[in-house]
């Protein structure tokens, strides 16, 4: 048969023509938009006039468990056939032969390296809108000394991790989402007020994970699966294997890609706030991506390059939209806004004889340490700027992806003491139950305005600490900053990837009732 007029066996569900664009230059960014609402089984067409597909097209599919179903080529013109996952029953998928696909033109014009044009976007540039002024503090619930809170994230309930999965893929409307959302908020409060905890947070119920989920809500940014960022890695192989040691599918891990300039013209957290403040009178935590993890997070060649020059002008837009979502907090009688910055123990800690942790927010550029570490201060003082100290809180971990503390990053905080003294926030959540953080001892010289949370349950052990032992771990650090400067906490949050909890909802409830057992043994003895 005549190579142009072969056909593939069955027939796509949705087609679409990437032109000449390669994987590194905006095409998966088009599969993406094509294959997420599909449902599994289904098949996408891709054509494509460019060689480096041929080879590449297929590793992409072995890495996010799409079926490369059939390809043909047709003179300079590839057309590919990709199942959405495994291609099980090829013939339930095909649509009525009345109905052929629909054929979208997406042609890119020929480019160089720096000048080029790139892909369509799976949306118009939004206008960027900056508000006139930023809304004042409101008052807030205070935060006792010796206050039990978690750091943020809880196991999600199986169904709701389906409508999760539903929502990023477009078979599910926003309001649907949040009203089976709702319910699983309800539940994570519900099991915290049983635990005893005196500082509530939502769970991050709603969030994919603990920072990507802000490429779904801001201007001119998108989620895209991580395994999607293959092309832009420095070293693909060795990207591909730290993806396959994941104990989540890597295709569930999402990252934002920005393709515009970044504009907040709905809120990032407030929403979620609002509602968890319909369910109690406690005082309430809610967590944000910090700007340094953000703009690590954010900077990558060839996809934030077509709205920024470079990583520090990106820095500037993320500096801006955090002050926008941290003032809409505490306006909205947040008691602690609470920033994650877990790269900056990959900032000092990687490359030396430690596993490289797995953290979205390592994957961009990154200079020497002191650089790195000077820039994060810079970042995270301009968020913070002329805000209530008191109501400000940074969180600092080493990866929190598996269970097995072997493979996660190892070093106490001596490299960061700078920073932490420099920072304008009043409270620091430092991991400091697992051995990997070294002792706190080092921070004896942390400011005497500057309360600790420390961690004194490991989120990652199946085992449940009893409350003498947290209550040692406790006395510990008693010593060193006083009780009335602490806050109780696990090292870190019980599910930082939605679809990789790190423990049950039954065992985080058990540890958080232990952590307020030790509370009251500790209150009663301290007079507090």
């Amino acid at each position: 048969m005549d190579s142009d007029t072969q056909t593939h066996p069955y027939q796509p569900t949705d087609s679409f023509d990437g032109g000449d664009l390669d994987c590194g230059n905006g095409l998966l960014l088009l599969i993406r938009k094509h294959i997420d609402p599909l449902t599994p089984g289904q098949l996408l067409e891709i054509l494509s006039t460019e060689t480096s597909v041929v080879e590449d097209l297929p590793a992409w599919c072995r890495l996010t468990g799409n079926d490369l179903v059939s390809h043909i080529s047709r003179g300079k013109q590839n057309s590919f056939l990709v199942s959405k996952g495994p291609a099980a029953d090829l013939r339930a998928a095909e649509p009525e032969p009345t109905t052929p696909p629909k054929k979208k033109k997406k042609k890119a014009k020929p480019h160089s390296a720096r000048e080029k044009e790139y892909a369509p976007i799976t949306q118009p540039i939004a206008e960027v809108v900056i508000p006139d002024r930023l809304p004042s503090p409101a008052p807030a619930p205070s935060i006792a000394p010796l206050a039990v809170t978690g750091v943020g994230s809880w196991p999600r309930p199986p169904w709701l991790l389906r409508a999760l999965n539903d929502h990023l893929e477009g078979r599910m409307s926003a309001e649907e989402f949040g009203q089976t959302a709702d319910d699983a908020v309800r539940l994570t409060v519900a099991a915290q007020q049983r635990a005893g905890v005196d500082m509530l947070t939502d769970g991050e119920q709603r969030r994919d994970n603990y920072a990507s989920f802000v490429g779904g809500l801001l201007d001119n940014c998108q989620l895209i699966p991580i395994t999607d960022l293959l092309p832009y890695v420095d070293d693909p192989e060795e990207f591909e294997r730290e993806l396959r040691a994941l104990d989540v599918p890597a295709g569930k891990v999402r990252h934002p890609a920005v393709f515009g300039p970044l504009g907040r013209s709905r809120s990032l957290t407030v929403h979620e706030a609002t509602f968890l403040a319909s369910l109690t009178d406690r005082p309430l935590k809610v967590a944000l991506p910090g700007p340094y993890l953000l703009t690590r997070t954010m900077w990558m060649e060839c996809i934030s390059d077509r709205a920024y020059d470079t990583r520090e002008e990106l820095a500037t837009d993320i500096v801006r939209v955090l002050r926008e979502e941290l003032h809409s907090l505490l306006a909205a009688g947040v008691s602690m806004v609470q920033l994650d910055e877990p790269v900056l123990t990959e900032v000092v800690f990687s490359g030396s004889s430690n596993n490289r942790t797995f953290m979205c927010g390592a994957l961009g550029e990154k200079r020497e340490a002191a650089e790195e570490l000077a820039l994060a201060e810079s970042l995270i003082n301009q968020v913070v700027a002329d805000l209530p100290y008191e109501r400000l809180a940074l969180h600092i971990c080493r990866g929190n992806w598996t269970p097995d503390e072997s493979v996660a990053l190892a070093g106490d905080y001596e490299p960061l003491l700078p920073l932490l003294k420099n920072v304008k926030v009043g409270t620091l959540l430092l991991e400091l139950c697992t051995p990997r953080a070294g002792d706190e001892a080092v921070l004896r010289g942390l400011p005497d305005d500057r309360r600790v949370g420390i961690g004194v349950v490991n989120q990652k052990t199946h085992s449940l600490e009893t409350v003498d032992q947290i209550v040692a771990k406790a006395e510990k650090a008693i010593r060193l900053f006083g009780a009335e400067r602490l806050l109780l906490t696990p090292d870190c949050g019980f599910a930082t990837f939605a679809d990789n909890p790190i423990a049950s909802a039954t065992l985080a409830e058990q540890k958080l009732t232990a952590i307020t057992q030790a509370a009251t043994i500790l209150r009663d003895r301290y007079g507090l």
